[in-house]
């Protein structure tokens, strides 16, 4: 075709800078709503006592509801019922220091919606959930060690998220786990690893300060236990043939997405503070 005259041809648009383009697409929106559910987190755990206690039960409300969904089950059926109850009355026993009674209460209501739906994997998030509402209460509940604790390992847990997508996003590679979650690499999880160790050990010096051979460890642990969460989430995800749990959250997904890692990375934490001892903090 004749050009006119003056008239000039669009260079073609560079696939290595649209590819960068598409690799950082939801930037914006996943760090808007980060900090639209790190802000109120933050006011609650501050604050602790009822503050706490009805953030973590709304949001485990909610991560029942979806689980409930995600597993194909109606939300009005004796089983969809059964598990959002459970899980509230897990942190209600937490509420009240009844930890044992509430992990109790966790192991027959597993049996029992196993029994009532014949299905494994729906009861499976009975423990999955109220097991984590449980540390999650418990660990804030250790007067100023508690609020140190659970300050800790959310930066651990946010830094860990935030360092996985970065390094995959920058560096790609070979895949982690790809039959489990495509997107995930092994340069991912190593920056996942790095920032949740280089943030655990600032937060701790902050907080209390310690050595970082005491700090480290546990950091790196937290951060392990939460990328095991975002792997165990993607593989019940993949099971149900879903790509997110739901559509809450902008640039995330659902509750499910957003909290996989604290899911798990709350229990180990928990762990650590029993063998650590009441009011101390993890790392001393």
């Amino acid at each position: 075709m004749p050009i006119a005259s003056g008239g000039s041809v669009p260079a073609p648009a560079d696939p290595v800078r649209r590819a960068g383009g598409m690799r950082w697409a939801d930037l914006r929106t996943r760090a808007l709503s980060a900090v639209a559910l790190m802000l109120p987190t933050l006011f609650c755990l501050w604050y602790g006592a009822w503050w706490w206690a009805g953030l973590i039960a709304i949001a485990v409300a909610g991560l029942a509801i979806e689980w409930v969904a995600l597993c194909g089950c109606r939300p009005a059926s004796p089983a969809g019922v059964a598990i959002p109850a459970l899980v509230l009355a897990a942190e209600a026993a937490a509420v009240l220091h009844l930890e044992l009674p509430g992990l109790g209460l966790l192991a027959a209501g597993f049996l029992l919606v196993w029994w009532l739906a014949r299905r494994p994997s729906l009861a499976a998030g009975i423990p999955y959930l109220g097991v984590a509402a449980l540390a999650l209460y418990w660990l804030r509940g250790d007067g100023e060690a508690g609020r140190a604790n659970m300050l800790f390992v959310l930066l651990v847990v946010w830094a860990s998220d935030i360092g996985a997508y970065a390094a995959g996003r920058l560096i790609g590679g070979p895949k982690l786990a790809p039959r489990v979650s495509p997107s995930k690499t092994w340069a991912g999880a190593a920056g996942g690893l790095l920032a949740a160790m280089a943030v655990g050990a600032a937060a701790a010096e902050v907080l209390h300060g310690g050595s970082l051979v005491r700090i480290l460890p546990i950091a790196a642990g937290v951060g392990i236990a939460a990328q095991l969460g975002d792997l165990l989430e993607s593989a019940v995800k993949r099971h149900y043939g879903v790509k997110d749990s739901g559509r809450l959250i902008p640039g995330h997904g659902g509750l499910l997405d957003r909290l996989d890692g604290l899911l798990t990375a709350a229990p180990a934490a928990a762990a650590v503070a029993i063998v650590a001892g009441h009011g101390l903090v993890l790392w001393q």
